[in-house]
């Protein structure tokens, strides 16, 4: 028969461009192999950057540093408003007890009219009176004395009205108070869980990872080191300029002739950096905060194991006399206004749009202050976290 005649096909030819089974099967596994590489590569994707990290671990810091400064704002407010309620409690018990006291004044004399039978009907008492001038002479004086001791209650009663109305005042005021506490407690809660994220995402750098970052921020510590040196530099020859103008000014004095000299070359007024009170208070705040260098930054802390930005501040100006508010919105409106170039040790300087930092300026372009959650008081420079994220310069003194 034909099918006989027919023969076998060798193995591993093709028949109108079709693999036989062991290469197609080979065929599929490499497309398998290639779309499981595929599918797997988002993941490496997907995986934040060194840099990205970095970021968010700073906005994640900033913005727990804003939730401390509020969550302090509103503490302070809160112990003032329990203060002023307190002091109402206290009016208010003492307003109730002179109101018992009239109460009980004025059952006893209910009881003297009862029993001498002043209380009786008018025709009664009439009657049962010895004389006719002895009911007259005793209405008349009850008549006065009910009308002076329903006087008095009458004034307590408002007294006490008007306290209570007081007392119920503040007692709202201090719940508005309670609840935006406890929702700001809540907000940092949730700030503080967002932090140990970010944290957990830096632990799960490779080292090579962790050298890039180092990197970077070191990178970031020697620009805001150059940074500083600029200013020191321009406010040295700025100090050297002013030193040149006043000799000048002196010799110009010195060189005319017996005439008075005092109209034309008035003396100058004396400016914040040549005032000797400002610069020896200063120097008591700065010796402070330097003995605090190493300590914990604790948010909402005030001392004296840990401090938080704007509670460091306040202490050691609080050291050299000075008091100071308890939150950095506060400590902004708190002194003299002065522009970078001609800060002093001493001053304060504040950061951010929304003046959520602060730090003691040491001269040089350098500061100390209390950075953020996981580092310690320390020397810095202004320029830390670049220049446009400086917001002011206050000298509070």
């Amino acid at each position: 028969m034909a099918s006989q005649h027919r023969k076998p096909r060798p193995a591993g030819t093709r028949v109108a461009g079709i693999r036989t089974p062991a290469l197609a099967t080979a065929a599929l596994t490499s497309v398998a192999l290639l779309s499981q590489t595929a599918t797997a590569a988002p993941s490496t994707d997907d995986k934040p950057s060194v840099e990205e990290v970095e970021k968010k671990v700073d906005d994640l810091y900033r913005q727990a540093e804003t939730a401390t400064e509020k969550y302090n704002a509103a503490k302070e407010k809160t112990t003032k408003q329990r203060k002023q309620v307190d002091t109402l409690l206290d009016d208010v018990a003492q307003r109730a007890q002179k109101l018992n006291d009239a109460r009980e004044e004025l059952g006893s004399y209910a009881a003297a009219q009862y029993r001498t039978g002043a209380s009786a009907p008018d025709t009664a008492t009439f009657l049962l009176a010895d004389t006719p001038q002895d009911y007259f002479d005793q209405t008349q004086l009850m008549g006065r004395v009910t009308e002076r001791q329903k006087g008095a209650v009458d004034d307590y009663f408002a007294d006490q009205a008007e306290t209570m109305t007081k007392r119920q005042e503040a007692a709202e005021s201090l719940q508005t108070l309670t609840d935006s506490q406890n929702d700001l407690r809540t907000a940092k809660a949730t700030v503080q869980k967002k932090l140990s994220s970010a944290r957990a995402l830096l632990s799960q750098l490779t080292a090579e990872e962790k050298a890039r970052l180092a990197a970077i921020e070191e990178r970031k510590r020697q620009e805001a080191a150059r940074k500083a040196a600029e200013l020191a530099e321009q406010q040295q020859k700025a100090a050297a300029a002013q030193q040149e103008s006043g000799d000048a000014s002196g010799s110009g004095s010195t060189g005319s002739t017996g005439t008075d000299t005092s109209s034309s070359s008035p003396s100058p007024s004396p400016s914040p950096s040549t005032d000797s009170s400002y610069a020896t208070k200063a120097e008591k705040a700065l010796a402070f905060a330097r003995a605090q260098i190493g300590k914990p930054y604790v948010w909402g802390a005030t001392g004296p194991d840990s401090y938080d930005c704007s509670g460091l501040t306040q202490a050691a100006w609080k050291a050299a006399g000075v008091t100071l508010p308890r939150v950095t919105y506060d400590q902004v409106n708190a002194g003299t206004t002065v522009s970078l170039s001609s800060a002093q040790p001493g001053d304060l300087v504040f950061f951010y749009a929304d003046v959520t930092h602060v730090g003691i300026y040491i001269g040089n372009g350098m500061m100390i202050h209390a950075p953020k959650p996981g580092t310690y008081v320390r020397e810095e420079s202004i320029y830390y976290d670049g220049e446009s994220s400086i917001h002011s310069v206050v000298r509070p003194a």
